[in-house]
């Protein structure tokens, strides 16, 4: 058998015509429609039947982080414009903090138009709370690949980088969209449940949800929970190299609370991930057990791209998790928090996410190298041949699926 880095990316392409990609949602959210994958039996029905094709007792756990107006665009004299999308925060290296700062703040960014940047600060007016701000970036280090290091000031410390970011910044929608950010996307690309700022892309699955589908998933006992990935713009990147050994992950902070995870507990074998970034932070948490169990001191936790394949880790699931649990009670956090790059393709062994809901995906991705280790490496091309041939529409605006494993 092949090893997973010897997978061949060109095995995981199909058609996607541009007519298919869906530029907008549709008006109720609700009213998507919901490929049903199971044991090996391809179904169609809309989102707001999903609280009938779940059982009672079931865990529906989803991504509450909510996306940035991270597009930033300042003028330059010579009329060149500068884009400088924010991507994580480097000082302070917490979201939260980052986003509190009053004077001064670090981000790693992609800058856009850079040629036009060689030197210099750039420097924009910014009208905030009624008051005039001057705000600055400045660049701290060479491109490295396609990102800077981007130092932001402001004159005024009653403003917070949160503040700038709600008035001067730009919702980052994806680049295959193909069109600008409009008024309606700042609505629509967020989740109904989204709270925790930090992503530069909407967790899309969750797009679907409305108020009134959450109400009927909780009458009908299907429990809630909620975990934090910040999406990157890693996210969007296409796997260039032949083989998937030689694509480099990108890497994501998230965060679980202790009673997620207690809850996981009670719940094994019902657990269904709302999106991939839910199904990635849900598995990362195994080896974050893991890397406890053979160091109970550990502080800081990362779970590295080709660990799920290389480790070998023969611990069981369950105490696995325990160990995250024990280590929250002994240190008194309220969470655990830290950093992924874990890669899920055909070979991968799913521990916790037993139900997937999920977009459709874009070819010679990431993503879909996920979809097609949850179900089986032949059985995604049966289910986006169904997608494909019955209206479906594709990508983070279009219709959803919810994939059982067998």
């Amino acid at each position: 058998m092949k090893s997973p880095k010897e997978i061949e990316i060109a095995n995981f392409n199909y058609d996607l015509p541009e007519d298919r990609i869906a530029k907008y949602p549709l008006e109720q959210r609700d009213h998507s429609k919901l490929l049903i994958w199971q044991s090996g039996v391809v179904s169609e029905q809309h989102f707001y039947d999903l609280p009938d094709l779940l059982n009672s007792g079931d865990l529906l756990v989803y991504n509450n982080t909510k996306v940035i107006q991270a597009r930033l665009h300042f003028k330059k004299e010579t009329g060149a414009v500068i884009e400088v999308f924010c991507l994580e925060p480097v000082d302070p290296i917490d979201y939260l903090s980052a986003f509190e700062s009053t004077d001064t703040c670090v981000w790693k960014c992609m800058v856009g138009n850079s040629k036009k940047w060689k030197e210099g600060v750039l420097s924009q007016s910014v009208l905030v709370r009624n008051r005039y701000v001057n705000f600055c970036a400045e660049r701290l280090s060479a491109t490295e690949g396609m990102t800077s290091t981007i130092a932001f000031s402001w004159d005024d410390n009653t403003i917070t980088f949160a503040d700038i970011l709600a008035t001067m910044g730009e919702l980052p929608i994806p680049p295959y969209l193909n069109r600008a950010t409009e008024k309606s996307d700042k609505e629509t690309y967020q989740t109904v449940y989204s709270k925790i700022d930090g992503s530069v892309a909407a967790p899309t699955a969750g797009l679907h949800f409305t108020k009134e589908v959450l109400r009927y998933l909780a009458l009908k006992g299907i429990r809630e929970d909620e975990v934090t990935l910040h999406v990157g713009a890693g996210t969007f990147h296409p796997v260039k190299s032949q083989q998937i050994g030689d694509h480099q992950m990108h890497r994501e902070v998230i965060s679980v609370d202790k009673f997620t995870i207690v809850d996981i507990l009670k719940t094994m074998g019902q657990v269904v991930a709302v999106g991939t970034t839910s199904v990635r932070t849900l598995e990362s948490l195994y080896y974050i057990g893991c890397q406890l169990l053979e160091n109970p001191q550990q502080t800081t936790f990362t779970v590295g791209q080709w660990d799920p394949y290389e480790k070998g880790y023969a611990y069981g699931t369950e105490e696995s998790l325990q160990a995250i649990v024990d280590y929250l009670n002994r240190t008194h956090l309220p969470a655990i928090d830290a950093a992924t790059e874990i890669m899920i393709v055909p070979g991968f062994e799913f521990r916790i996410v037993n139900k997937m809901i999920t977009n459709f995906h874009q070819p010679k991705s990431t993503l879909l190298l996920l979809i097609s280790a949850f179900v089986g490496q032949e059985n995604w091309h049966t289910i986006y041949d169904y997608a494909m041939t019955h209206d479906f529409r594709f990508l983070s605006y279009g219709d959803s699926s919810l994939l059982v494993r067998s």
